[in-house]
Parts: structure tokens; C-alpha cells; sequence
């Protein structure tokens, strides 16, 4: 007997670490539209509809069904797929799945993010309700609030709207069974799986109170927040998402935040962090993923090295302030006041005298501020 599986979608290298993403209720794999293809440069990206979105058939579960039955058919599809072990993330609906998986089935997921979801739905009466009415008139009553539960005022994806629209009624309404039932609180401290919250902080279904609930009961657990996102944040905000999501499932990024705290300070980097908006986070996570990810980390040059390198390149496009800020990462880099003034003289050379001359003043103004700072 063949088991019917949810519809799906592949991107990336078959031999990439696979990444299976999770719709919320409602939606079907555009949410991930803009999110997906930038996460499957680095993973095989698979990407699944509810039973009766999207793509998939609708009698894949019945009334009264569960999120342990929907957690079943990602299995079922990561089996089909030869996927053994697999990262995740999900959205709200999508986001209990993996909740689930992490507690009945951490041996299958390799590490977990939950995006504008909760361990528990307010409760079963409202979504008991929800599915009274989608059962009695269908799918249009609940269709028409779609913008002001997904998104911030003014903001709308015409296609995520359709697919609201065009859900199969009865499994849109066994869906809102399985939230109506899902409480796994108690079972979040069990979790080991390495665990990101990420929250909408316009979000009115699953606020980021929800999201903290969790961060606090998971041992290790990441919490970020979305400045501007509602429910569906990876359509309202995908560069944000994008960039917490790479952060995440990918180990070089954090290797490059390392690295960068270690070699320009704790301080300017926390600097760099708060400024960051949705616009400039893509710019953030290319410096830490390339720059200090890549670059820095090849052990083929020394900080030392690199520093007097990078000092020679300032210089000779001019960038003060950029340079100032590597004179203080070359002292950390173990270079001395001496060498740096050798660096400084030999791009004299090559770089020509003004340019090293307003080199001079600014290396000189802040090794004098170190001298102060010392005492």
C-alpha cells in the first residue's frame, strides 16, 4: 500500500544538508517564496502544504486530527525523500509540527526553528468554533480577515490570500483541530535539539510572549524578534527571517560572529547589531558569513596579517573611519605601535604621501586614546 504524502517542493543540491520548511495554517509554499531560495544555496530546501492547501490532497487527515498525525506525514514525506535526519522550521501550524518532532522525535531533526508559533493555541474553544463556522459556510467569512491576521496594516500578498481563499474547507477545519488540542508546555524542557524562536512583534496571533514562553522552557534556545512583522513573517519580512534562519542552521555565521566580536570588540559590534533594521540585515549577515566567516577564519594568514593588510587597503581608498576602527582590531591582533607606524610608512610608498599622511593623524589620534584609556 503506498502512503500518500503531502505535496512538495525541492530546491537546492540533492546531496545538501536538508532543510524541510513547515506553512502556516491557511498558506501553502509561497510563504517561503522569498525566504527559500536564498536558503537553498547552502541546503536541499523542502518545502510542504497542509492536507488541502496548496498542492495537497485534502483527505490526508479527518475531523478531529491532531498535530501528531500532520507531524506524520512530514516523516512520511522525509522518508520518501531518503532523508533520515533533517533541520526545520515551521510557521505558526507549521512551527507546532516541529515542536512536536523535537519532543516525540528528536533522533529525525537535527536543529529547530519556530517562526511566530506557540507551544499551545489560546485554548480549544476558539479553533473549535473556527471550524464549526469553515464546516457550516466554508472557507469565505475566514478568508475575508486574512490581512489583518497575517499582516500590519497596509501590507498584503495577493497569492497567500488566494490559497486562504482556495483551502479545502474540511481539512482546513481538521487542521483547526489539531490546534484546538495542541498544548506541549509541559514537554518543552525535554527538547535538546538546537532551538531558534523567532517572533513578529506585531503579531496578534502569536505574540512574542508566546515565543519567549518557549525560549525560557528550552535549554539553549535563540529568541528573535522581528521589528515590523506580523503572523507571516517570513513573507511580510523575509531578509530578517532570511538572516536569522542562515544564522541558525548554518555554523558560519556564528563562527563569523566570533570572529568578529574577537577581532573589532564587543562594543562596536553591539553597536552594529542595534542599528540593524530589515533593510541593512542582509548587509549584516553577508559581512559576518563572507568577511569574518570566510576570509578571517582561513588560517592560511595570521590576524597579524590580515590586519596589516587591511590597514593597507583603507588607506589607499581612504576610509578613516573604517581605518580607525582596524587600528584598535590590529592592537588586538598583536600588532604593536611600531609596526602599525612600519605599515603606515610603507603604504607611503605605494599608496602615496596624502593618503598616508591622513592615515598617520587618524592611527595616531586613536593609539592615543588607547594611551589614555591605559593610564
Amino acid at each position: 500500500m503506498t502512503t500518500k504524502l503531502p505535496y512538495h517542493h525541492a530546491e537546492g543540491a540533492p546531496t545538501a544538508p536538508p532543510l524541510l520548511l513547515g506553512p502556516s495554517l491557511g498558506t501553502s509554499c509561497a510563504l517561503w517564496d522569498k525566504v527559500a531560495p536564498e536558503l537553498s544555496a547552502d541546503h536541499r530546501v523542502v518545502r510542504w502544504d497542509l492536507p488541502g492547501h496548496g498542492g495537497s490532497a485534502p483527505d490526508l487527515i479527518g475531523p478531529g486530527a491532531t498535530v501528531a498525525d500532520l507531524a506524520g506525514l512530514v516523516l512520511a514525506l522525509a522518508d520518501a525523500l531518503g532523508v533520515d535526519r533533517f533541520a526545520y522550521a515551521g510557521v505558526s501550524l507549521g512551527g507546532a509540527v516541529g515542536l512536536h518532532l523535537a519532543v516525540h522525535h528528536p533522533e529525525r531533526i537535527s536543529s529547530l526553528a519556530v517562526v511566530c508559533s506557540s507551544a499551545h493555541f489560546n485554548g480549544a474553544g476558539p479553533w473549535q468554533e473556527r471550524a464549526a463556522l469553515i464546516r457550516r459556510e466554508g472557507m469565505a467569512p475566514v478568508a475575508a480577515t486574512a490581512d489583518a491576521r497575517w499582516f500590519t496594516a497596509g501590507f498584503t500578498v495577493p497569492r497567500l490570500v488566494q490559497d486562504h481563499r482556495e483551502a479545502d474547507p474540511a481539512a482546513y477545519a481538521a487542521c483547526c483541530d489539531a490546534l484546538a488540542a495542541f498544548d506541549i508546555r509541559d514537554r518543552l524542557p525535554s527538547i535538546t535539539v538546537p532551538t531558534l524562536l523567532i517572533a513578529g512583534r506585531e503579531d496578534p496571533a502569536t505574540p512574542p510572549a508566546h515565543l519567549r514562553e518557549i525560549a525560557d522552557a528550552v535549554p539553549g534556545s535563540a529568541l528573535v524578534e522581528i521589528p515590523g512583522a506580523s503572523h507571516l513573517a517570513p513573507a511580510q519580512c523575509p531578509e530578517a527571517v532570511l538572516t536569522a534562519l542562515r544564522a541558525h542552521f548554518s555554523g558560519t555565521p556564528r563562527r563569523g560572529m566570533a570572529v568578529r566580536r574577537e577581532v573589532l570588540g564587543d562594543p562596536h559590534v553591539d553597536r552594529a547589531q542595534t542599528r540593524q533594521t530589515p533593510f541593512t540585515a542582509r548587509f549584516q549577515d553577508f559581512i559576518s558569513r563572507y568577511a569574518w566567516g570566510e576570509i578571517w577564519t582561513d588560517p592560511t594568514l595570521s590576524r597579524r596579517e590580515r590586519s596589516m593588510i587591511t590597514l593597507t587597503a583603507l588607506v589607499a581608498h581612504g576610509h578613516h573611519d573604517e581605518l580607525a576602527l582596524h587600528v584598535r582590531a590590529a592592537r588586538r591582533n598583536g600588532l604593536t605601535p611600531e609596526e602599525i607606524d612600519a605599515v603606515l610608512l610603507h603604504t607611503a610608498v605605494y599608496c602615496g604621501v596624502p593618503a598616508a599622511n591622513s592615515a598617520f593623524a587618524v592611527a595616531q589620534r586613536v593609539l592615543a586614546e588607547e594611551e589614555t584609556a591605559q593610564g
